[in-house]
């Protein structure tokens, strides 16, 4: 391209011809009836154009003909758009100054009539170019804007989109070439934006830029005084309209970053309040979008808040925004206004951030504020029957109630009533009602959520804010809060089933309404008895302590009469013990004669899944109670797991039983494991688990070979469809029996109620370490055989009575069948009845198989985890590591994916409660056979998975591979997450355990090298299997996982950049394989949207290791066209950039511009999502959950309620 085109005689002797061919290849591509071969000559040339030195000239020719076709123009806008982004490094000063002058004249010459696309590519352009120049040698940018901003409306909006667009890339976006720029582009738009007055009183010392900046208003005023004429007459024309939206799009784009107080000396704010009254939705939903941005900002120095979050405590703001709730807030669920619904919902989110700014600082609350108003304002859009509406207004209640300066004042406590009126409707079991009802709530939600995890997710958030506002009020206000509650839910007891039939067991349903409107209340009870207890804690002088003994007895007195009412629905008695335990174990802890009567009430309902009891101090008592429970188990136990279960309520009462001398205790319950310990000691057993056909007999499973083969069900498809014989019958009866006689399910239980959830350091934990010391070494040696074994029973290979033919039926009849949301056809219910159809078939008999040895598998797991809680009583016997590991991992690989992340579930807490002066021993073995496994496991089904799909073909079922790809989903993000706990900076120990008598102390380390990671990182043994794991997974196609590995090993590289004994042989693998894998997966197009975090750890190691080794530029140096001068100039850049993220990972990206993968939507094969149809950052919070907190691993029977009604 020449800068002087008119000098230039051959750009212009060519134009016409090449005009005419661009035309012409143009017209083929859009003609439908051209060939396939004549399309792809001619997309060919046009691509092929944009490469010619003079195309951008060309480009503006045809942008600026006006008689030719839009589609034209916008391909010559094309044109130049490219020669700017990959070209404008080429051009001379004189070439780049006459491309700016194009796109001036290109800028000015826009009309109404344009197609919005035309004036975007325009803008767009002009924000490359500024991107690229503006403040080095185009200084009269602004000067420009102005000048266009004096011409038609259409200017106006031009530029208006010109400068939201700057703002996003240079402030909201990591856009590469505004990183490079560092922090020119950000000060360049501070100052052209903010009035002169505003930079020169805050900032008087600051260097002035009059070169860059036009005129003393800044941009900010004079948005401000445009939009105050799109509204200044009340009513809103079309023009106004679409002005006023560009214009407050624009205000949202900077008002995140802007001098807060340029916002009040430009009257922003007041002009963009006043479009709330505009009685135009699309003004108005621009208005809140502003102003939820604006109050997202974290940061408000008091004369900020006093100026921009005070008024809206202002009567009359407060009056304005009420108004319009109450006009948003007639939408009909059954024909939803969408433009009105999502400005109700962006309504309620902008009422958020104002509340989360009040909790944050109520200290800055200027005087005159009406917060009572406020606060009802909260609680209208609370009571909103959309529960999307409704949350954010919930959960910033819950922030307010739990502020020691708000939470008590007498303006948000006149609410309390309505709050727990509320919350008791809310309450309700929301996901158990059919998505067809007609519950209002239920037709929004149907709405708003797409699946079921989000609906679960989202609903279980819910009614966590409800619970957190019941207890919080009950809290501060407990008497009349109690009272007002128990008067409800007697009101629901005595008209429960008021328009709805009696109970019938034949129509029986585990959610009928009846059900649900008891169970609501009692959760509302449970919440308040929290809240009561906390009360209790809190307070103690004789004035509270004569309201404890009024509160203690109306509760005991509510709760009598609740277990004399008479349910005859099973689900209802549950609940109605779960609720009675809660007052045993909250409020009435004292009162042992009611514990008594809550026990007595339990057995006597039969409800062996709820084995729970109160504590009883007196040793007479327990006798009596003994006696009641072993009468009731014979009674009504039918099988061993049901027995032990009962069993292990009478080990928990003298367990607990604290005021009883520990030294009868301990004999007691030393007796009560004797015979189990004789169990696992028996010889026989030993044997039966010393091989493959020992453990299968031991099974009932030793002919199980030669039934399958004398079946032939490898030439079976579908199992369900055989009714299964009777020797399969008497097989499936003979293996339930052998696996009743095993010692595994009585040890769980014991084990769960005599170690879980107790307090290191307390009487019972102390006596439960000195029952388990010298049970363990008994019990692990078979222990880890049953773990063993039953692992082996995966591997087809150890089943040696099966034709090779029949080796495949190994993994169909061990391959878990489970429901998986959005994958699975059918419902969850449907999926289960299908299952239990299916008992008395040749599918019943292998998911009879199954479970029996998951069975076995999954509680060995289980009673490692409690050994584990123990401390130093299981982790110092010096012998376990090494068996261990074996045992868990030498047939780990046979697992399926599902299975195998159920193991890594399980060793997760193991690792964690390993004493520090354990990790020595007891870590190495673990962690190196258990990444050894992971690695090698995770990348074979990610091969297998590759090669399927490449193999598919349109005729698949792809339902299956759906499956198996969610699967090992799970699996690659357990792995993951195991990884990043353990190499997390900031993870803390885990607590100090107990110490085994006379064990002596390791040597000691300091405190910065006592934590895991440093443990792992200066050990190769567990280092090397770690991070060849965390350079597959960097490949493997789980961009989340992927992520996480990235900020893992950016976290990592920096600790091996000096010297060491591994510190250069972990160097040199990370300056070349992870390197590798990062450039790699940087090509990948699956990655484009990580491509961030990839560029972010090869700044990382760049920075970290050129300086002592060259083999991070020899591989880059590799890459084609790889100027070695030009990789010496990014790296200079890159040091420079030491403290600057962004700018860093902007080098790596534009040095490796050429080998980035590119997006889909940038391919041109599917369209970039519309952000505006995207959930905004709180609605994604809602719908997630905390995984650890709904840590779902329990496996064994729920004993809750017993262990805490001791102590």
């Amino acid at each position: 391209m020449n800068g002087n085109a008119s000098v230039n005689g051959h750009a212009e002797e060519r134009g016409p011809e090449i005009y005419a061919q661009i035309l012409r290849a143009l017209e083929i591509i859009h003609e439908p009836r051209s060939s396939n071969v004549h399309r792809q000559d001619a997309t060919r040339y046009i691509e092929e154009i944009r490469s010619d030195e003079q195309a951008p000239y060309h480009g503006f020719r045809l942008a600026s003909a006006k008689d030719q076709p839009d589609i034209v123009r916008h391909y010559g806008l094309s044109l130049i758009e490219y020669g700017v982004r990959h070209r404008w490094s080429e051009y001379t000063p004189e070439q780049s100054r006459a491309l700016r002058d194009w796109v001036v004249t290109l800028s000015h010459g826009t009309v109404d009539s344009d197609p919005p696309y035309i004036a975007n590519k325009v803008a767009e352009i002009w924000v490359e170019i500024a991107k690229r120049s503006w403040g080095l040698d185009w200084l009269d940018m602004d000067e420009l804007l102005v000048q266009l901003w004096d011409g038609s409306m259409v200017h106006k909006a031009l530029v208006l989109t010109i400068l939201e667009t700057l703002s996003d890339e240079v402030f909201g976006s990591d856009d590469t070439t505004a990183a490079l720029r560092g922090s020119d582009l950000n000060r360049a738009c501070v100052e052209i934006f903010t009035p002169a007055n505003v930079l020169a009183e805050d900032f008087p010392d600051r260097e002035t830029a009059a070169h860059i900046r036009y005129g003393v208003d800044g941009w900010l005023s004079r948005m401000a005084d445009l939009l105050d004429w799109c509204i200044r007459e009340g009513k809103v024309d079309e023009n106004q309209r679409s002005c006023g939206v560009k214009t407050l799009s624009t205000f949202k784009s900077v008002i995140t970053w802007i001098i807060p107080r340029s916002l009040v000396t430009t009257h922003a704010l007041h002009r963009i309040c006043a479009c709330l009254a505009a009685s135009n939705v699309p003004l108005q939903l621009a208005a809140v979008d502003s102003l939820y941005y604006l109050y997202n900002r974290s940061k408000f120095s008091e004369d900020d808040f006093r100026d921009l979050v005070g008024p809206m405590f202002q009567d009359e703001t407060i009056q304005l925004l009420k108004q319009l709730y109450d006009w948003l807030n007639v939408v009909d669920p059954t024909d939803i206004d969408e433009a009105k619904y999502l400005l109700l919902k962006k309504f309620s989110e902008m009422v958020f951030n104002i509340g989360r700014l009040l909790e944050e600082k109520p200290s800055f609350v200027p005087e005159g504020s009406n917060l009572g108003e406020f606060f009802d304002l909260l609680l209208k859009v609370m009571k909103n029957q959309s529960l999307h509406v409704s949350i954010p207004a919930l959960h910033i209640l819950v922030k307010l109630l739990n502020s020691d300066d708000i939470g008590s004042s007498p303006a948000i406590m006149a609410l309390f009533s309505e709050l727990l009126e509320t919350c008791s409707h809310r309450l309700v079991r929301f996901e158990s009602l059919p998505m067809d009802s007609s519950n209002l709530s239920i037709i929004f939600l149907n709405e708003d959520v797409d699946t079921i995890p989000e609906r679960h997710a989202f609903l279980g958030n819910y009614a966590r804010f409800c619970n957190q506002i019941v207890e919080l009020v009950v809290q501060k206000q407990p008497i009349d809060a109690l009272y007002h509650i128990l008067g409800q839910a007697d009101q629901v007891l005595d008209h429960v089933y008021d328009g709805e039939p009696p109970f019938e067991a034949s129509t029986y349903k585990k959610t009928s309404v009846p059900y649900l409107r008891i169970d609501a209340q009692f959760t509302v009870i449970e919440a308040a008895l929290k809240g009561c207890l906390k009360w209790l804690t809190a307070s103690g002088n004789p004035k509270t302590e004569h309201e404890h003994e009024i509160m203690s007895s109306n509760l005991q007195v509510w709760c009598d009469r609740l277990l004399g009412l008479i349910f005859e629905d099973p689900i209802v008695k549950q609940r109605v013990i779960q609720l009675a335990v809660g007052f045993a174990i909250g409020p009435l802890k004292r009162n042992a004669q009611f514990a008594f009567k809550i026990f007595d009430y339990i057995l006597d309902t039969r409800c062996p899944e709820y084995p729970a009891c109160v504590a009883y101090t007196d040793v007479t008592i327990f006798e009596e109670v003994e006696r009641k429970v072993m009468a009731v188990s014979q009674t009504v136990a039918s099988d061993e797991q049901t027995r032990a279960r009962y069993s292990s309520v009478l080990f928990i009462i003298m367990h607990r039983a604290t005021s009883v001398n520990s030294k009868p205790r301990e004999e007691r319950l030393d007796q009560f494991l004797q015979p189990m310990i004789e169990q696992w000691q028996d010889l026989g057993l030993s044997n039966s688990l010393s091989s493959f056909d020992n453990f299968s007999k031991l099974l009932g499973l030793e002919n199980l070979q030669q039934y399958l083969s004398s079946r032939a069900v490898n030439k079976l498809p579908n199992w369900s469809a055989h009714p299964l014989d009777d020797q399969g019958k008497a097989l499936q009866i003979h293996m339930q029996n052998a696996l009743d006689t095993l010692p595994l399910r009585a040890t769980k239980t014991v084990m769960s109620v005599s170690v879980e959830r107790l307090e290191q350091g307390s009487q019972p934990y102390d006596m439960a370490c000195r029952l388990w010391h010298k049970n363990i070494p008994l019990i692990l040696p078979n222990l880890l055989q049953f773990i063993s074994q039953s692992q082996a029973f995966h591997d087809p290979a150890n089943w040696s009575a099966l034709p090779l033919e029949m080796q495949d039926v190994v993994r169909r009849i061990l391959t878990d069948r489970f429901w998986q949301v959005g994958i699975s056809q059918g419902s969850r219910d449907e999926f289960y009845a299908g299952v239990g159809d299916t008992k008395a078939t040749l599918e019943g008999f292998a998911s009879s198989i199954r479970a029996t040895v998951r069975t076995i598998r999954e509680t060995g797991y289980r009673l490692l985890y409690y050994m584990s809680l123990l401390g130093e009583h299981f982790y110092s016997f010096a012998e376990l590591p090494g068996p261990l590991a074996q045992a868990l991992f030498t047939d780990a690989c046979a697992l399926s994916p599902h299975q195998m992340a159920i193991l890594v579930d399980m060793i997760r807490p193991i690792i964690d409660n390993c004493p520090e002066k354990s990790r020595s021993h007891f870590l190495p073995p673990i962690l190196s056979a258990l990444f050894e496994q992971l690695d090698r496991k995770a990348s074979l089904e990610w091969e297998r998975i590759e090669e399927r799909s490449k193999a598919a073909s349109e005729d698949d079922d792809l339902t299956n591979e759906m499956k198996d790809e969610s699967i090992l989903r799970q699996l690659t993000m357990a792995s993951v997450m195991l990884v990043v706990g353990l190499l997390e900076p900031a993870r803390p120990n885990p607590p100090a355990a107990p110490e085994v008598p006379d064990k002596v102390n390791g040597d000691a380390v300091s405190p910065s090298e006592n934590t895991t990671r440093s443990f792992i990182l200066r050990t190769p043994e567990i280092l090397k299997p770690v991070i060849l794991f965390c350079t597959h997974a960097l490949r493997m196609r789980d961009t989340r996982a992927c992520a996480f590995i990235a900020k893992v090993l950016r976290s990592i590289v920096p600790e091996f950049a000096g010297d060491g004994p591994v510190k250069p042989e972990v160097r040199e693998f990370i300056s070349t394989d992870v390197l590798k894998a990062c450039i790699t997966s940087l090509h990948d197009p699956y990655f484009v949207e990580l491509q961030k975090d990839f560029a972010q750890l090869i700044a990382s190691i760049l920075v970290s290791y050129t300086p002592r080794t060259e083999k991070p530029k020899q591989i880059l140096l590799s890459l084609p066209e790889m100027a070695p001068e030009r990789l010496d100039r990014a790296i200079r850049h890159l040091f420079r950039a030491h403290l600057n993220v962004r700018q860093q990972r902007a080098i790596v990206l534009d040095l490796l511009e050429g080998f980035r993968g590119i997006a889909i939507h940038e391919q041109g094969k599917l369209p970039k999502p519309d952000a505006r149809k995207l959930r905004s950052a709180l609605q994604e919070k809602y719908m997630t959950v905390d995984v650890q907190a709904n840590d779902k691993r329990e496996v064994s029977p729920d004993l809750r309620g017993v262990a805490a009604m001791f102590g």
